[in-house]
């Protein structure tokens, strides 16, 4: 597969003459753009067993207003072909990109054999995408042997390169499950300060200040999706994306934005929460389902892999109360026990709950974004447990609740990201300390925190006072999951570094769970 961008390679043919025929409104492209008009790069997402979104966006000046485009529909020709050559193109057609969504496209193909690969691209006059590959999943029921696909997030641009991507884009996986922090929304600064307090200097810089309205939004995805690494690896698998906090603000819930850093009125957050999901749904390859709704968007969602894996895409944004203890990490208070509290919201929870009733394949996944373990954090001398607020340690009633809802399955796991670092443990009831109901796979950032090194500063003490806990890391990368009808494993694969080019892949260390045994073992 090609994962470099060539202009000499991608510029095609022109696209037929009838194909250019259609209402005066829309404007037809005879001849190149002043500017390659695919610049921020295809991907494909929310396989079926019958296809798959593929996706694109005509930007030939990324960062300009409205990408560089007119103010007009497009028409965009889509290909599907069996092969990478495209010598057997099954499947053609014509979708419009439209200014009012930024000129994206999102196509739901279908009509396609169930659990096989298919390569994709689009064209628009005589230019054309580099071929993209996606995976449609097995037939509902079928039998399984194995599952092979990847979990990343957490790629705050201005920490580090992108890397760990280009190593993703090589491993042979069925699919990407993307956890979130896409994109992080606040302004640029020549020096930063890090999770420590100390000063950092950016690897590079996002243009533009916060975002609060569309146009800011589609600028910082623009310059992020311009990366190539990260355009190869949408390239090389589909993804099944989903938000955190960083896409809107930084540890928003519902109408209140993060540390309530803007100040802005719960009316005005909504505007612009409702100019960051549209932002997010023009830029991520997903379904009409989820198109936004105002400031509301439908993400969470189910995938089933034949009857090896039911996986459950939650959304812990959207529908969660206030952190407690006026948030951040902090000694833990009265609030944390509060049996009001919400992270799922009463419609999601039970969702979930049904599916889970509902069983049927060998495992179960929980691919959601904030840390299920309710981790001490101590690191020194506090009287006290510390917690981050901002994960389900804050929220110990929704947090046993979901818990309860496990006991007996003995195959659920818990795919997490948003901390910046490796995590594994077991699952355990009454805050840790009774009965394991699953493990939990913390992936690491792609980029957010920068190079990192083996172990964070106070590791030793967390691991410590933390039994459930059963390893740790602050590197950045990704995790590769190998699923078979008896064992789950997981790879934790990092990069050296992420402040400079050349950063190398190894694997940390593999842990692995057997069905029906919810602890950990070295794979």
């Amino acid at each position: 597969m090609t994962n470099g961008i060539s202009r000499r390679g991608l510029i095609g043919g022109a696209i037929g003459g009838a194909a250019l025929l259609g209402a005066p409104a829309i404007v037809r492209a005879q001849q190149l753009f002043a500017d390659y008009p695919f610049r921020l790069g295809i991907a494909s997402g929310d396989p079926s067993p019958d296809g798959f979104v593929i996706w694109t966006r005509l930007a030939p000046d990324p960062l300009a207003e409205h990408g560089g485009m007119p103010i007009a529909p497009m028409p965009v020709t889509w290909e599907i072909a069996t092969e990478e050559p495209f010598r057997n193109i099954i499947q053609k057609g014509e979708a419009i990109a439209r200014p009012e969504l930024g000129h994206a496209v999102h196509v739901e193909v279908t009509g396609l054999e169930p659990g096989r690969p298919y390569w994709y691209r689009f064209s628009i006059g005589r230019e054309r995408t580099v071929r993209g590959r996606a995976k449609t999943l097995p037939a509902n029921g079928a039998a399984i042997d194995r599952l092979r696909f990847g979990v990343a997030g957490c790629q705050h641009y201005e920490d580090g390169l992108y890397t760990a991507y280009r190593h993703l884009a090589a491993e042979e996986i069925d699919f990407v499950y993307h956890y979130g922090d896409y994109i992080y929304e606040s302004r640029s600064a020549p020096i930063g300060i890090g999770w420590d307090g100390r000063l950092k200097q950016f690897v590079r810089t996002y243009q533009g200040g916060d975002c609060l309205t569309i146009g800011d939004y589609r600028r910082r995805y623009a310059q992020t999706k311009m990366d190539p690494d990260l355009q190869a690896a949408h390239a090389s698998a589909a993804f099944f994306a989903t938000f955190d906090d960083h896409e809107v603000q930084n540890n928003w819930v519902q109408n209140i934005d993060g540390w309530g850093k803007s100040g802005a009125p719960a009316e005005l957050f909504a505007l612009r929460r409702a100019a960051a999901f549209q932002a997010y749904y023009e830029h991520m390859p997903l379904r009409r389902s989820s198109f936004p709704a105002g400031n509301a968007i439908q993400l969470y969602r189910r995938a089933r892999f034949g009857n090896l894996l039911d996986m459950h895409f939650l959304d812990t944004r959207q529908f969660r109360s206030d952190q407690p203890c006026d948030d951040g990490f902090k000694p833990i208070c009265a609030d944390v026990a509060d049996g009001r509290a919400t992270v799922l919201g009463d419609g999601q929870e039970k969702w979930l709950a049904q599916n889970l009733r509902q069983g049927g394949a060998r495992w179960n996944a929980l691919a959601q974004q904030i840390m299920m373990m309710p981790l001490d954090r101590r690191t020194g001398d506090e009287p006290a447990p510390i917690r981050n607020m901002d994960s389900w340690g804050g929220y110990d009633s929704p947090r046993e609740r979901l818990f309860a809802s496990l006991k007996g399955l003995g195959n659920v796991v818990a795919l997490t990201g948003d901390e910046h670092q490796n995590f594994a443990g077991e699952l355990r009831t009454r805050n840790g300390t009774d009965e394991a109901v699953a493990v939990e796979f913390v992936s690491t950032s792609i980029s957010s925190g920068g190079s990192g090194s083996d172990k964070r500063s106070g590791a030793e003490r967390i691991m410590a006072d933390n039994p459930f806990l059963k390893f740790s890391n602050d590197q950045r990368g990704y995790l590769l999951c190998e699923v078979t009808p008896d064992q789950w494993s997981s790879a934790f694969r990092v990069v050296d570094k992420v402040h400079e080019p050349g950063g190398q892949i190894s694997t940390r260390t593999t842990l692995a769970v057997e069905r029906g045994k919810p602890a950990l073992v070295t794979a």
